[in-house]
């Protein structure tokens, strides 16, 4: 092996082993005790308020697979991203299959993002979209359920930004976490994933 070829191949190696680290370091700091996350240890009972103002739990979504994702209003990427993304989803299913799924958007900031806040924002992706939003301890309680993360972040003055959890969860009639959805493929793509796993 050459000098050079040492010196690409050693921080491409030190940058794997990190990545490998942090996976691992992610995968024990979220599992309970080291053990392993089961599907039935994700989502649970809940308590908010929907982009109407109406209180809602999980018994209003029972009866029908869902969508649940995470984010907040003020987010300058993700969140835009991924709710374009489950919109498109959301018509390819329909078209596909003639049903209408509906898609969670909990808030990870509900000290921004009121029920009007979450309304005026939702609505400009899909009307099958519900924002939800609640007291600080309610929304720590929703993410603390799904096994989430998210993180207040202080920017310059008295401005901040949330880091969070960028999983979009599909969950059975039953309120049941069935997997994790790839939103990152074509439209027709992520639906057929969709309908395989509902």
């Amino acid at each position: 092996m050459t000098d050079r070829t040492r010196r690409l191949v050693l921080p491409f190696a030190a940058f794997l082993f990190g990545l490998v680290a942090l996976g691992i370091a992610a995968v024990l700091t979220l599992t309970p005790q080291g053990r392993e996350v089961a599907a039935s240890d994700v989502g649970g009972p809940f308590t908010l308020v929907d982009h109407d103002g109406r209180a809602v739990t999980q018994a209003d979504f029972a009866g029908e697979p869902h969508l649940v994702f995470f984010g907040f209003t003020h987010c300058p990427d993700v969140c835009p991203t991924k709710l374009f993304e489950i919109a498109q989803t959301l018509d390819e299913v329909k078209e596909r299959s003639g049903r209408d799924i509906r898609a969670l958007f909990v808030t990870v900031d509900p000290e921004r993002d009121t029920p009007e806040i979450m309304k005026s924002y939702v609505s400009s992706f899909d009307d099958r979209i519900l924002g939800l939003t609640g007291s600080p301890e309610q929304v720590a309680q929703v993410v603390s359920a799904y096994r989430a993360f998210a993180r207040k972040v202080p920017l310059d003055g008295e401005d901040y930004t949330m880091e969070h959890t960028a999983i979009v969860y599909i969950m059975d009639e039953q309120g049941r976490f069935v997997a994790g959805l790839n939103t990152a493929q074509a439209p027709e793509d992520v639906a057929q994933e969709l309908l395989a796993r509902i």
